[in-house]
C-alpha cells in the first residue's frame, strides 16, 4: 500500500472494486475482433440500449470487464463523443455497496452528477454518473449490482 493512504475500510467505508472500463468504439464487431483474435475473449453480453442509444459488448477480463460502447443512431451520445474525440476510453466504472449512501456523499461534498436519477443498467445493476468536471477530468460511473 502507498505510505499514507488510508483505505476505505480504515475509515468505516466499504472498499469500492473496478467494475468495468468503458471505451467508445466506431464498430464493435471491429473492436471485437481484437478483443477475440489476439487475447480470446469473448463477450459475456451483447445487447442494444434503446433508452440510453447505445449498443455494448461486454468483455470478461478477470475480475473486472471491458465494455464496448458504439453509438445506435446519430443522436447518441456515444456517436457525438467519437465524432468529437475519437474512439477511446470513455468512463471508469466503479462498484459500490451502497449507491444512495455514495451519491449522499457525493452530494455533500458538492460533487456534480450527470443525472439526479439512478438507472437501471443492462444487467439489473442500478448507476449514476459523476460528471468529468467533479471526477479530474474522468467520467466515473458508480454502479451497485443486484
Amino acid at each position: 500500500m502507498l505510505r499514507g493512504l488510508q483505505p476505505p475500510e480504515d475509515r468505516g467505508l466499504p472498499s469500492p472494486k473496478i467494475h468495468h472500463v468503458g471505451i467508445a468504439v466506431e464498430s464493435i464487431d471491429d473492436a471485437l475482433s481484437l478483443y477475440e483474435d489476439a487475447l480470446g475473449v469473448v463477450p459475456a453480453l451483447r445487447t442494444e440500449i434503446p433508452a440510453e442509444g447505445v449498443i455494448i459488448a461486454m468483455l470478461p477480463v478477470g475480475d473486472s470487464r471491458i465494455e464496448l460502447l458504439e453509438g445506435a443512431g446519430a443522436d447518441s451520445p456515444i456517436t457525438r463523443f467519437v465524432e468529437r474525440r475519437g474512439p477511446g476510453l470513455h468512463h471508469i466504472a466503479v462498484r459500490v455497496e451502497d449507491l444512495e449512501a455514495s451519491v449522499e456523499r457525493l452530494r455533500a461534498s458538492g460533487r456534480r452528477l450527470v443525472s439526479d436519477e439512478i438507472r437501471l443498467g443492462a444487467e439489473g445493476y442500478r448507476y449514476v454518473f459523476v460528471h468529468p468536471s467533479s471526477a479530474g477530468g474522468v467520467l466515473l460511473e458508480l454502479i451497485e449490482e443486484p
